[in-house]
């Protein structure tokens, strides 16, 4: 099975949607690996978005990102990157679609609730920068038999 990173992002936690959002990813039959709240520091966040650093939106997204806790998870499934991209939305919440997360609880571009690794290369980049060697289960959720062939 294949790891992603997800991190709901301050928008998200202060306004409570972690719940509804750990719901969808489980309902779809995801599951989640790792979990914690953090703030993140500067060092972090720069390594993180190393490579929006010197686009013009990077100050904001930098203090956004810092302005309160974010929660971070890794979820593990078949082609995870991919299933929760397409049930995150587009970045712009605006532009995405409706049942997608952004799609029903995005604002804005800049407040768009929810981070998720765009590829199984991030995905790996991200969870060895978020949660570096440690703090990652292996279990099986109950319902793998009938999920997956």
């Amino acid at each position: 099975m294949d790891r992603t990173f997800v991190m709901i992002k301050p928008d998200g936690v202060q306004r409570g949607l972690i719940g509804q959002i750990v719901a969808r990813l489980e309902d779809k039959g995801l599951k989640m690996v790792a979990a914690r709240f953090e703030r993140l520091a500067e060092a972090t966040v720069n390594e993180h978005y190393r490579e929006h650093i010197e686009r013009s939106f990077y100050p904001s997204l930098k203090q956004y990102i810092m302005s309160g806790p974010c929660f971070l998870m890794v979820w593990e499934g078949k082609n995870a990157a991919a299933v929760v991209r397409t049930l995150t939305g587009a970045t712009n919440p605006s532009e995405a679609a409706p049942g997608t997360i952004r799609g029903d609880y995005g604002l804005d571009i800049g407040r768009n609730v929810i981070h998720a690794s765009d590829a199984p290369e991030s995905a790996a980049r991200e969870i060895a920068l978020h949660f570096p060697g440690t703090g990652q289960v292996t279990y099986t959720r109950i319902d793998e038999p009938v999920l997956y062939e």
